[in-house]
């Protein structure tokens, strides 16, 4: 379209491309889990599309009340702008949140996974060992993640601890009730990410302590996913 035709090249530019910019912030989650790109390009495109998307709508709200390309310019606008507000939300939101992604309520002796193997969890990813260094920046960053405490033995918690993971959704692998250990993969809705969760219960003087852990597969942190998985199945075997 010539500059006669369009006395507003530039605003026109930057609305297709902030448009096109905000569709890969929302595409980059389904990209991901349904194997179009691998994790790194598709978070790639998640981060370069809000940027561009923010910038593009802040200059597309300029644009609009210049009153250049008035339906464009608000669609870019808008679009522009909910392409960075979610990104800034997700970071936001997991302000304070230590950069890793393996985290357990017994960091002196984590639960290990058995069934939950490397070649189950594919190439590429996180090994399945846990690393005690990371120990010191989970207890300053979850203070208050610790086993649970039931006063049933337990033979008598294991078929609520298997329902209640069951309950939250997720895959179970394994279930082991004479080691007291229950394995599941729980997979981070949008973008598909998968979790791996083991359950570990032991007796506790006539009770029963409930240890949890929970591992990303792949990436270095996991904006605190991970600590409220294990805190939500907690709160949902408490009752």
């Amino acid at each position: 379209m010539s500059t006669a035709s369009n006395p507003y090249p530039w605003s026109r530019r930057i609305a297709i491309v902030t448009i096109v910019a905000a569709l890969a912030v929302l595409l980059a989650g389904p990209l991901i889990n349904f194997g179009v790109v691998g994790w790194q390009a598709g978070l790639l495109t998640f981060v370069v599309g809000a940027a561009v998307s923010g910038v593009g709508g802040i200059l597309s709200l300029v644009a609009l009340l210049r009153r250049r390309g008035k339906i464009l310019s608000l669609v870019a606008s808008a679009a522009g702008l909910a392409g960075i507000i979610v990104p800034v939300a997700i970071v936001v939101g997991a302000s304070g949140v230590p950069p890793i992604h393996d985290i357990t309520t017994d960091t002196a002796n984590p639960p290990a996974f058995v069934a939950i193997t490397p070649t189950l969890r594919g190439p590429n990813t996180n090994p399945v060992t846990y690393d005690p260094a990371i120990a010191g920046q989970q207890k300053a960053g979850y203070p208050d993640l610790a086993p649970l405490l039931l006063p049933e033995a337990p033979e008598a918690v294991f078929p609520r601890a298997e329902a209640a993971a069951r309950a939250m959704g997720w895959e179970i692998v394994a279930v082991d009730a004479a080691a007291g250990r229950i394995e599941a993969t729980d997979t981070v809705p949008w973008w598909g990410f998968k979790d791996d969760v083991v359950i570990r219960l032991t007796a506790e003087g006539t009770g029963t302590r409930v240890d949890v852990r929970s591992k990303s597969r792949v990436g270095q942190g996991d904006l605190g996913v991970n600590a409220k998985r294990i805190s939500d199945y907690l709160a949902r075997l408490r009752g």
